[in-house]
């Protein structure tokens, strides 16, 4: 790819970018045996694909509909990425096909602790928490709730267990729920950010999380335990 032109990402080694002079661009990425390719200038995308088949064996699947446990879907308006399937599978694995939807991902007046009265198996509990972690790919909703749930992957008890379960039945009440990217005018980058105060009952940190907007899209989001007690909740300004 580099001697097609392409730039090789930094932080993703497999992702590859090319410019052209008018300002198009077009984005390849490999994962393992598969390729997606992306991008308006159609032209480079056919060239490039002609190329690879010259030097690979490669089918072209057309539009990309299915990757990786995510689901595309595109119309006028714009592209939904979801994993519907991904959580169903899920919650027929779980046993939780049949149990009553929540409203939220945790519950508000829920403190858990690094302890408890029963243990759980850590193996279970760590292989739900992780595709529950992949989950928040496409649903920044429960990003907060996660990685709540994941700082006990070392050492569950119930009470962590039973939080995993409520987000799970929270999921349940909208599977097919995921991201929209809309065709817009908008020319503008807007980032959100916040914490909570000290919300953790065990050593008194917070919790902070941000996501950021690309042309009225969301293309980013974080939730993070802070590494220091914060002694103060004001933000300061540059």
């Amino acid at each position: 790819m580099k001697k097609q032109g392409y730039i090789q990402g930094q932080a993703d080694c497999t992702l590859f970018t090319k410019f052209s002079h008018d300002g198009k661009v077009v984005v390849l990425i490999v994962y393992v045996d598969d390729i997606v390719l992306t991008g308006d200038d159609t032209v480079e995308m056919a060239r490039v694909k002609e190329k690879l088949a010259v030097d690979f064996e490669i089918k072209d699947l057309g539009f990309m509909r299915y990757f990786l446990g995510m689901e595309i879907a595109r119309s006028k308006n714009g592209i939904v990425v979801s994993q519907q399937k991904y959580i169903i599978d899920l919650l027929k694995e779980t046993g939780m096909s049949g149990c009553r939807p929540a409203d939220t991902p945790m519950d508000p007046n829920a403190k858990l602790w690094g302890e408890g009265n029963v243990s759980v198996d850590t193996g279970r509990y760590q292989r739900l928490v992780g595709k529950l972690i992949y989950l928040s790919h496409t649903r920044p909703d429960i990003a907060f709730s996660v990685s709540v749930v994941s700082r006990f992957m070392h050492s569950p008890f119930e009470e962590h267990l039973e939080a995993v379960y409520r987000i799970l039945r929270y999921l349940k009440g909208n599977p097919g729920k995921g991201l929209f990217f809309k065709k817009t005018s908008e020319k503008n980058v807007s980032i959100f950010t916040d914490a909570d105060w000290a919300g953790s009952v065990t050593d008194r940190r917070s919790t902070s999380g941000y996501c950021t907007y690309v042309w009225g899209n969301l293309v980013t989001w974080k939730s993070k335990k802070q590494g220091v007690v914060a002694r103060s909740s004001a933000v300061g300004r540059v």
